[in-house]
């Protein structure tokens, strides 16, 4: 099995290229999905959150309200980064649980993992082959303002903060452009899983 790590920038359409390759039949991680898993009442980082921050950050049904939670740090940095110092780590662990499942269940499968910081966060080193979605930033600043009903100044202070997408690109073993139609992006997607299928075959040959 190949690990193949899928990001880009905000709004490049990370998520509807993952939902091709799945669709394609690679074994897709959703890694806001493990986020939003580890913080559930039954998830790793439940507890240690919970005594971080106490318990005005839960909803009615006792779990944690992340618009509460994410309303606490977004004022401190010092908030945050303990935070992610707790929930990182949990997601990283419960990714690599479902990797080693892949692996066990697929050993010529392809596994892609979609996060937003994979290379941010170094993990991107992890992984056999990296894919970035990119698209120009007019597009993306649209994008962003439809989908999350954000002022174009919202959205541009939310590309600030992240690593510029050239860098990105620069480590990419696959740049897909989602600037164009959905066919375009969708007829690259299938070159690139091509191009996987055969390293993942090959690779246990």
């Amino acid at each position: 099995m190949i690990r193949v790590g899928l990001t880009g920038g905000y709004a490049t359409g990370k998520s509807f290229v993952a939902n091709e390759l799945a669709r394609m039949g690679c074994h897709v991680i959703y890694a806001d999905d493990l986020g939003h898993a580890v913080l559930r009442g039954d998830g790793a980082a439940f507890q240690p959150v919970l005594r971080l921050f106490g318990e005005e950050i839960l909803d009615e049904a006792g779990e944690i309200d992340r618009k509460k939670l994410a309303g606490i740090v977004f004022h401190s940095a010092v908030l945050l980064e303990k935070l992610t110092g707790i929930v990182h780590p949990a997601v990283f662990d419960l990714e690599e649980r479902l990797l080693r499942n892949f692996q066990s269940e697929d050993p010529l499968g392809i596994a892609v993992v979609e996060a937003a910081i994979l290379i941010e966060t170094g993990r991107d080193a992890l992984f056999d082959r990296l894919i970035v979605t990119a698209c120009d930033k007019e597009t993306q600043i649209e994008r962003g303002m439809k989908r999350h009903h954000a002022t174009c100044a919202e959205v541009q202070a939310r590309l600030a903060k992240q690593w510029p997408l050239e860098e990105k690109k620069k480590r990419a073993h696959f740049v897909i452009d989602t600037g164009g139609a959905k066919e375009d992006t969708t007829r690259q997607v299938k070159e690139v899983y091509l191009e996987l299928r055969e390293l993942a075959i090959g690779g246990a040959a």
